[in-house]
């Protein structure tokens, strides 16, 4: 039997679905080595980005201009790393695992073709 996330549909996640009996094995133990490694994968997928998100009909609905970021983001919900979205003082609020954790934007370097990369730097709680 393959371990599996709630559906996306619970979760409002569109056009994502992911089936890894291990990687659910190991995101439930506590105790396993990959544990706090996939923790901080999926707390960097939740916050390193510059999705906006927007609040409607009791919804929030993510934009960006980025495919790839918007598929990553919703890829962090669809394991409960939720991105809530950015306070009046631009910082990030995540909600993980049904505990909000707010995260001070420092900066954000845009992606350029010359650098390849987007950066965005943020002081942890």
């Amino acid at each position: 039997m393959i371990a599996r996330c709630q559906d996306a549909a619970d979760k409002d996640v569109t056009n994502f679905n992911f089936e890894d009996e291990v990687f659910f094995r190991h995101m439930k133990d506590q105790r396993h080595a990959n544990y706090q490694l996939i923790v901080d994968y999926l707390t960097h997928l939740s916050v390193c980005h510059t999705v906006v998100a927007e609040s409607k009909d009791n919804k929030i609905l993510y934009n960006a201009s980025s495919p790839d970021e918007l598929a990553l983001v919703n890829a962090a919900k669809y394991f409960g790393y939720f991105f809530k979205g950015r306070d009046d003082d631009n910082n990030i609020e995540v909600d993980i695992l049904g505990q909000t954790q707010v995260f001070q934007l420092l900066t954000v370097i845009e992606f350029s073709s010359d650098r390849k990369r987007m950066t965005v730097v943020v002081r942890t709680p």
